[in-house]
């Protein structure tokens, strides 16, 4: 256990990617689900959260005065301390974004810009978890069988996947923890699929805390039929 204590909670969200997949000319953060844009609604959950006390929101390079003033200014956001500019990675990326938080930062968590649909009840839960253990992720079970495959193609083996779990965000972690091992990743070129992969790396236990399947991470244009359904369930239509 790696008790670290709550204090001054921070946030990153990361919202630098292009967005490929969605195949629009914006990007994905960006795109308007019932007249808000997908990075807003991420950014109010955190907002509307009493454990947190900031917010640093990283964009994509050209875009800083974009977020600024269609995301942040439009919709009033106090928290925002600091809108930086990505990296060429989303860990290089979430790096630039860690150095804008406060000094003295006891917690930091890290969200995608595209998961709008992050629970209240999420967020704390991870704080709580990585003030106790140093580091945490929201995660959900898997539902479906998943199997690895060979170099052919083929099937090589069927995992067990009542141990396996679909990882999401926020992941929050002990501040000096998650700075050491960014700069130890940016020594060693070691690049990771998400933060939790980093503290894994560098010896650090991650605790899951049990997140939701409406938790979903909007990539592709089938997310955002998807997501419309979910604003619609929510809120009405």
């Amino acid at each position: 256990m790696q008790a670290c204590g709550m204090g001054h909670v921070a946030a990153v969200i990361a919202a630098a990617g292009r967005g490929t997949r969605m195949d629009l000319d914006i990007n994905k953060q960006y795109i308007e689900i019932q007249g808000v844009p997908i990075l807003a609604m991420a950014i109010g959950k955190f907002e509307d959260c009493s454990l947190i006390d900031e917010i640093v929101v990283v964009a994509g390079k050209g875009e800083i005065d974009y977020c600024r003033k269609n995301v942040i200014e439009r919709f009033g956001f106090t928290k925002v301390r600091s809108v930086t500019e990505g990296g060429d990675s989303r860990q290089r990326s979430v790096y630039n974004g860690l150095k804008q938080v406060s000094p003295g930062c006891g917690i930091v968590l890290i969200h995608d810009g595209a998961r709008p649909f992050v629970s209240t009840g999420s967020i704390i839960e991870c704080i709580e978890a990585a003030s106790t253990y140093g580091a945490a992720c929201v995660a959900v079970p898997v539902k479906d069988t998943i199997k690895e495959s060979d170099a052919d193609g083929f099937v090589s083996k069927t995992l067990d996947r009542s141990s396996l779990w679909q990882i999401q965000t926020p992941q929050a972690f002990a501040y000096e923890m998650i700075m050491d091992v960014h700069s130890r990743a940016a020594r060693d070129m070691f690049e990771a699929t998400d933060d939790a992969m980093l503290a894994e790396k560098y010896g650090y236990r991650v605790r899951l805390v049990m997140g939701g399947y409406s938790n979903i991470k909007v990539t592709t244009k089938e997310d955002l039929v998807f997501a419309e359904a979910l604003f619609r369930q929510q809120h009405g239509n």
